[in-house]
């Protein structure tokens, strides 16, 4: 049936794109969209919004782009999300949105994410007017961390008039979409422009101003007069296995060496002062959407040999299909159900090697996947120069241990409801630092529910004075 085949999204090339950083996935053009944009059909149920973490009234800017007003789109877009074209290019939409399409049922999902992109930089281009604000200032917030859950928090809380403040330890807005992810699936520029559409809304930004060393959040309370505090912090700390020669000269971390490519410009090197030693060959351990970033980045740095190294098979890869697949496009291998044992190391302290374990499945274990369970006397050795550990990260501690009355899990994680209130009052926390790492849209979509939240909390706290 012609109306279940999704339109496919021009782009590089897989020799040409592991050459250079530029975005691999070139976006729909306006005759592209509008016929992709057809395919929909307008369901009155629209169970496609209950998939969306935001609630982008998903129908409703798809209309306007079957009727070429992409300025409406983008505007019906925005009611809801403030960073369309970061989420466009980045949400895992076949695990949401598009999972609930009618279509999806007989044929393909329409490509609401690919749409979603395509009118969000219509909207960068034309540079579109910023949404209305409240006239006069309900009061003063501050944001702590200027990742996804912090940047929706801020415009939410700015459209509804607050005086609003985002403190950012890093020299950079955008947390792990200006770190984490690589440009050639998340163009700086295209975050940059984002935030300074929240900044045409009233927001403040000051970077470098680390919670917890800089200034406490008491002080936020007792010295800068703010009335609500929400703590966005994400999840920065990463995880190791603890297994010998991780302090090996070449072992990174995923944060570790994602951040000195993407917001250190490590591929600029010599113009930019942060080089990456990987070597000719290199293993990234891990399979989420971190290590395909990884693995991916060390290609276009010169790697020769990449390797994805994953304890499971290639079913139970965590990584979104597409970063899999272009991975596998762009000459990433992969060692399945191999789990690393040991990293070796040459007498100057530099990697030498990875000594690994072949595994096999056993009974699913409380994820859902199946164990794997290692297979006696299989052990190989994998020449490498540089390791990237790419399973996983947790909360940076520092906020939570300078906050007298901030009650926290055995992981660290800030204890919060649904609504982002925690245990100290005013204060409010939303995304990674309570879930644990998740997506950008499940953040965003709590920093939607504490601007609520803290709106509803100011609101009677002004009342009661009154």
């Amino acid at each position: 049936m012609l109306m279940s085949l999704r339109h496919k999204m021009p782009e590089q090339t897989p020799d040409e794109r592991r050459k250079n950083f530029k975005e691999v996935t070139l976006g729909y053009t306006a005759d592209i969209a509008k016929a992709e944009a057809d395919r929909c059909l307008q369901c009155k149920t629209a169970p496609c919004r209950q998939g969306c973490p935001v609630e982008v009234n998903i129908p409703a800017f798809i209309k306007h782009l079957r009727e070429d007003r992409p300025d409406q789109a983008v505007a019906e877009i925005k009611q809801k999300n403030n960073l369309p074209a970061v989420c466009g290019r980045v949400c895992p939409q076949e695990h949401q949105c598009e999972k609930l399409c009618v279509l999806a049922k007989k044929g393909q999902p329409v490509a609401i994410g690919r749409l979603e992109r395509f009118a969000a930089d219509y909207g960068l281009s034309c540079d579109c007017e910023p949404r209305e604000v409240g006239a006069e200032p309900l009061g003063k917030v501050a944001i702590i961390g200027a990742g996804p859950a912090g940047l929706t928090a801020a415009g939410d809380l700015a459209c509804l008039g607050y005086d609003v403040t985002v403190f950012e330890a890093l020299h950079e807005p955008g947390g792990v979409l200006m770190y984490g992810i690589p440009e050639f699936r998340l163009p700086k520029s295209i975050v940059r422009k984002e935030i300074d559409g929240l900044k045409q809304l009233g927001v403040t930004i000051e970077v470098n101003a680390i919670a917890g060393k800089t200034f406490t959040i008491d002080e936020l309370f007792e010295e800068e007069g703010f009335e609500a505090v929400f703590i966005g912090t994400g999840a920065g700390l990463p995880h190791f296995m603890d297994i010998p020669g991780e302090n090996l000269n070449g072992v990174y971390s995923a944060n570790e060496f994602l951040t000195r490519v993407n917001l250190m410009k490590a591929y600029q090197f010599p113009q930019s002062g942060t080089p990456v030693h990987i070597g000719k060959n290199v293993a990234v351990v891990g399979a989420g959407n971190v290590a395909m970033d990884s693995a991916r980045t060390a290609l276009r740095l010169g790697a020769e040999n990449v390797y994805i190294v994953y304890r499971r098979s290639e079913a139970e890869i965590p990584a979104r299909a597409e970063e899999l697949e272009h991975a596998k496009e762009e000459g990433v291998q992969f060692h399945l159900l191999t789990a690393p044992v040991r990293i070796m190391g040459s007498e100057k302290g530099w990697v030498s090697g990875l000594e690994c374990i072949r595994m096999e499945l056993g009974e699913p274990d409380k994820s859902g996947r199946r164990r794997p369970i290692p297979v006696e006397g299989s052990e190989y050795t994998l020449d490498v120069d540089a390791v990237v550990m790419a399973i996983g990260q947790g909360p940076n501690p520092l906020v939570q241990h300078t906050t007298p009355g901030l009650e926290v899990n055995k992981n660290g994680n800030i204890i919060a409801n649904e609504a982002g209130f925690t245990s100290k009052e005013g204060v409010f926390a939303g995304g990674d630092i309570v879930t644990g790492a998740a997506t950008v849209i499940l953040a965003m979509g709590a920093g939607k529910k504490a601007a609520v939240a803290i709106h509803q909390f100011l609101q009677e706290k002004h009342a009661v004075k009154e």
